[in-house]
């Protein structure tokens, strides 16, 4: 009796310990989740007042927060990541800050002057829509889709991205500049056209993807950052990077939107051929002789001073989303989303996690901007934490 007793507790202890190992694995997620619930809650408390609503974008060199008025290209994601917290929790004081937050940008549906609108709308007032499904927020989207399609040009296939007027995009010499950014704005153009049934969203969002596919990419499937054409007869006049290491270097977050992108553009409209470009993007990634061990990229893959130079925790948290949407599509899908999962690991990591109450209450630490412009270096941002928060979501979806 007595060693069956022993036997007995013996199975017992094992079972608590297998439950034990299975709900920290499960745990990970919420843990992650759980501190982006406090730390952005005392972020909203310190940003907004009865009447100013301003989004954290950023820490600038003195330790204080840089906020985004609404026509910055940035203005979207704070909004975002508090609908995606009341998607993760169900709480209602989620819902009414994440209505706030978002309708203080309701001017941006009429934004014609760059291409950012579908960054900005569709992060904001497309999560809104998902969740809430009020007529108001789809009224603003499909008017936010109808200023983007004025930047569309037929003789191009492009929605233009900057102007070049003014600004240091005015020094560069071109006449028609495209980036791989633009990628994520057909999310909102694809989303018209399932609203309105109007086939013009959906024929411009394919022009474009088709377009960038064709003259983006190099041929180990890493992608210039702009793609300069005639605006009058559509060939291509530069290829540059403005923002990464040099004309002929693959910047992160530059990569990190092509494969968003065209997974997105998959999810759409089931091309192969966007499936096809999304993998082979995946695999210029993770095979690269410069991804470094943990997954999280550094800033640009040809950075002479690799591994002694800057990681982008943006870049990280683009890709890992991306990730974790095309493992549900793709063969290979296992791998990516394990890649995924080591990605965010490391995200939610000391190494990269802030502490709580610090990092002026963005989520995570260690991105970068713009090196070649001096801006926003090793720095927390907020579309890293929105992408973050999007990519925990999405794993834990597949749990």
């Amino acid at each position: 009796m007595k060693k069956r007793l022993v036997y007995l507790c013996g199975l017992f202890l094992m079972s608590v310990c297998s439950c034990t190992n299975t709900t920290t694995k499960v745990d990970f997620i919420d843990d992650n989740l759980q501190f982006a619930e406090k730390q952005i809650s005392a972020s909203v408390t310190g940003c907004s007042s009865e009447d100013k609503v301003t989004s954290p974008r950023t820490t600038l060199p003195d330790g204080s927060i840089k906020y985004a008025v609404p026509e910055d290209w940035t203005s979207g994601f704070f909004p975002g990541s508090l609908w995606l917290l009341y998607d993760y929790s169900g709480e209602e004081k989620w819902k009414n800050e994440a209505d706030r937050f978002t309708r203080s940008i309701e001017e941006v549906k009429d934004l014609k002057w760059h291409h950012d609108v579908g960054f900005m709308i569709n992060c904001s007032y497309g999560n809104a829509y998902r969740l809430t499904k009020n007529e108001y927020y789809k009224d603003v989207m499909i008017q936010a889709a109808n200023s983007l399609i004025t930047r569309y040009s037929p003789a191009v296939g492009c929605t233009k991205s900057w102007n070049v007027d003014r600004g240091w995009q005015a020094e560069r010499g071109w006449s028609y500049p495209v980036i791989i950014d633009n990628m994520m704005n057909l999310e909102l153009l694809f989303n018209a056209t399932e609203f309105t049934g109007d086939s013009t969203y959906y024929d411009i969002a394919i022009a474009h993807a088709n377009t960038t596919l064709e003259n983006h990419f190099r041929d180990d499937y890493s992608c210039y950052h702009v793609i300069d054409y005639d605006s009058i007869t559509g060939e291509v006049r530069h290829k540059h990077t403005a923002q990464g290491y040099a004309h002929e270097s693959a910047w992160a977050r530059g990569q990190a939107w092509a494969i968003y992108g065209y997974t997105m553009c998959y999810r759409f409209t089931k091309d192969p051929a966007y499936l096809k470009q999304a993998e082979n993007i995946a695999a210029f990634l993770l095979n690269n002789k410069n991804w470094p061990a943990d997954n999280v990229p550094y800033w640009d893959f040809n950075d002479p001073k690799i591994p002694n130079t800057y990681r982008d925790a943006s870049a990280g948290s683009i890709i890992a989303s991306a990730l974790i949407e095309l493992s549900t599509y793709a063969n290979d899908g296992a791998s990516y989303k394990a890649a995924a999962v080591k990605m965010l690991k490391s995200l939610g990591s000391p190494a990269y996690r802030a502490k709580l109450g610090e990092n002026n209450n963005f989520v995570l630490m260690h991105s970068v901007g713009s090196i070649p412009h001096g801006a926003e270096i090793d720095v927390p941002l907020n579309y890293a934490d929105y992408y973050f928060i999007e990519a925990l979501l999405r794993l834990k979806a597949l749990k």
